[in-house]
């Protein structure tokens, strides 16, 4: 990020949604929207020219919808966090566009100091899941796959013990904030963890770490705040 300014893309095929999302956001002098774009073939296009640093994605779109643009986006390098956009609390898309590495969702009536305060939140590197969400998406892909485990994530071994705690709270939807609270450790030691953990799985966001988490039964989800 450019100073304390966060970058902004937006990318939905409603040309009003785009206005209004565009007006509530510019609202912050701490964001700058940066480009936009009517369909998801434009979200790489948009990515290259301007380098946001958080991208405001559509779940649906009538020429490549926001899950195939959002796996585009996130191979390019160094690629933006993403948010999806939906209609639809908890829509299908939505959960295959995490695993594909968008790093939260939001409702399109989403409060405007909501929204604001995503943009912010992601763009720390904090995943825009509330536990009480990160419950019901780790649920849909034990559903998803009723009677299997996925094997251990081999990244895993790789891991020191502080990590590992470090990993299964971040599996339980706890920001840096929170993890230090509970592990009594600085924000920036636990960023400096994140990072790490980050590199040893492979992973872009926090959400694919928390499936991770899950499948390899360090998360305590349930007893995590609501």
């Amino acid at each position: 990020m450019a100073g304390d300014v966060i970058r902004v893309g937006l990318v939905d095929d409603d040309s009003l949604v785009r206005a209004g999302l565009a007006m509530i956001l510019g609202a912050d002098a701490r964001l700058e929207i940066v480009g936009q774009a009517d369909d998801g073939s434009g979200a790489v296009p948009l990515v290259q020219k301007h380098r946001p640093d958080v991208l405001l994605m559509d779940v649906r779109m009538p020429t490549m919808d926001g899950l195939r643009a959002t796996k585009a986006v996130v191979e390019l390098p160094n690629p933006p966090k993403i948010i999806m956009l939906t209609t639809f609390d908890m829509d299908e898309y939505v959960f295959q566009a995490l695993e594909a590495g968008a790093s939260g969702f939001l409702l399109k009536d989403t409060p405007p100091q909501d929204l604001i305060r995503a943009v912010h939140v992601v763009a720390g590197g904090d995943a825009m899941l509330s536990p009480g969400v990160t419950r019901r998406m780790l649920s849909h892909f034990s559903h998803a796959n009723p009677g299997t485990r996925a094997p251990q994530h081999p990244g895993l071994d790789q891991l020191t013990d502080r990590e590992r705690e470090v990993l299964g709270a971040v599996g339980a939807g706890l920001s840096n904030a929170q993890i230090g609270t509970r592990l009594f450790m600085s924000e920036a030691t636990v960023k400096a963890h994140v990072s790490k953990i980050f590199a040893k799985l492979d992973c872009t966001n926090r959400v694919q770490i928390a499936i991770i988490a899950h499948e390899a039964g360090l998360s305590d989800i349930d007893e995590a705040p609501a």
